[in-house]
């Protein structure tokens, strides 16, 4: 029991700043569906189909900083301080080099990029203007996002939360300023949630260049991203990072994959799904919060080659998931009845929501389990490989064809293609949890000597 007190308490100073950062993140999105719906529904529709592109960027930097927390949280467990600075030099690279990669593609041809999520021709026009004005902020991000990762693998979480915090709150209070156009502030509209995202992300950066000058964390040498002085770790950091990155782009593929569906069926479809993702989003955030917080303590017990330790922590974590993606589900149900009386849309959209929010309701139950065994224990051990099979295959050759083909072929109601689209929690829950039995993700992967 006393173990249980002690990891409990190490997780939730983990997982409060986490979570809370993912809750804050959602806010954005939220405040910019709340807003641009002031203005009228199409303005929705665009920004969420354009927000599309910042999820796929999410999905690599999310990659790489994944990759960098199974390496890191170890050596640093082990206390090797020069790996974790290597560690964060390859993950640096491979980040600003993909930042750099969507900015110019949202600069160049945003509307060859909006024509992927819909036809309504409105809704490329304004999406296309949206992906303009928000390029820089990918270049941005994929740099702070980089070194959150490292920040709080060394013990700094409640300082990346306290800078990605007060840099949401900053977004939203321009967002309100620019779509608006409140005082002397122009009115921009769409374009205005673009704006306020770029001077959220310079915010960020300045100060996380300022938390790097000041030694809080393991600094960035950036001699090591142009020549790397560990082949090992470049290998090891490969072999772990890969199998998530097509973990990340097959789920989050399959994912923008329901988006483009949703997207076929018209603006009404659109707006209730963007809703209804948000509040689960929103919800979900402890979940995920959870599934870091996880796979950085077990990483770390792995790392000090405390195998029983983090066998039994990790039967702890999964029954605590599911207790948390129960009560996730319950407060869904609860808000349900707000978000209807405080969201309106067309009375067709509003009729979608209702629903979306209940089928959000389920999912988020299999979605606690499985992303705390996913993200968090199979990685703390370097087992990244199934977690790539399971989701690329649950997606792939089940929901998403059968999404299409009740969309498409069968031209079922929106609410029955929704329906579908929520199942691939569950149909993948057997075999994670099989594969957890098996304990493949208990051990140490640190080695003795990385330079060479």
């Amino acid at each position: 029991m006393a173990l249980d007190k002690a990891l409990y308490k190490k997780l939730f100073t983990i997982v409060t700043p986490i979570a809370f950062q993912f809750l804050t993140a959602s806010l954005v999105t939220a405040s910019d569906a709340f807003m641009l719906g002031f203005l009228d529904q199409d303005s929705l529709s665009a920004s969420s189909l354009a927000g599309q592109v910042s999820f796929v960027f999410s999905l690599f930097y999310g990659a790489f900083v994944f990759g960098s927390t199974v390496l890191a949280a170890q050596y640093w467990g082990k206390g090797d301080r020069n790996a974790v600075e290597q560690v964060l030099a390859i993950t640096m690279r491979y980040s600003l080099l993909v930042g750099i990669i969507f900015t110019a593609a949202c600069l160049i041809c945003p509307r060859a990029i909006m024509h992927i999520f819909t036809s309504d021709e409105k809704l490329i026009a304004a999406g296309a203007r949206y992906l303009r004005v928000v390029s820089p902020s990918y270049v941005l991000g994929g740099f702070t996002q980089a070194y959150y990762g490292i920040m709080k693998v060394c013990d700094r979480a409640k300082l990346s939360s306290l800078i990605g915090s007060l840099s949401v709150f900053l977004n939203i209070g321009l967002n309100a300023l620019l779509i608006f156009g409140i005082g002397f502030f122009p009115k921009m509209n769409i374009m205005g949630a673009a704006l306020a995202t770029d001077l959220a992300r310079v915010f960020e950066t300045v100060f996380v260049l300022i938390v790097m000058a000041k030694g809080k964390c393991p600094k960035l040498r950036v001699k090591l991203m142009i020549r790397l002085e560990s082949r090992v770790l470049h290998r090891d950091y490969r072999k772990y990072t890969l199998p998530i990155l097509i973990n990340q782009l097959g789920w989050g593929g399959g994912v923008t994959m329901y988006s483009v569906i949703m997207g076929h069926l018209g603006s009404d479809a659109v707006a209730a799904n963007s809703i209804a993702s948000i509040v689960r989003s929103m919800i979900a955030s402890f979940c995920w919060g959870i599934a870091s917080g996880v796979g950085i303590i077990l990483g770390a017990m792995l790392g000090r080659g405390e195998l029983e330790k983090a066998k039994k922590a990790g039967g702890s974590f999964v029954r605590f998931s599911i207790v948390v993606g129960v009560l996730s589900g319950l407060v869904v149900l609860a808000v349900t009845p707000i978000v209807l009386a405080v969201i309106k849309l067309e009375p067709t959209a509003q009729h979608y929501l209702k629903y979306m929010m209940l089928f959000a309701a389920y999912y988020i139950i299999g979605n606690s389990l499985n992303s705390t065994i996913i993200s968090g224990i199979f990685p703390s051990g370097g087992d990244t490989r199934f977690g790539m099979v399971c989701d690329v295959v649950t997606l792939w050759a089940v929901v998403v064809p059968l999404g299409a083909l009740a969309a498409f072929v069968l031209k079922l109601p929106v609410l029955a293609v929704a329906a579908i689209l929520t199942l691939d929690e569950f149909v993948k829950l057997p075999w994670v949890y099989k594969h957890y039995v098996k304990y493949k993700w208990v051990k140490n992967i640190t080695k003795e000597n990385v330079n060479g």
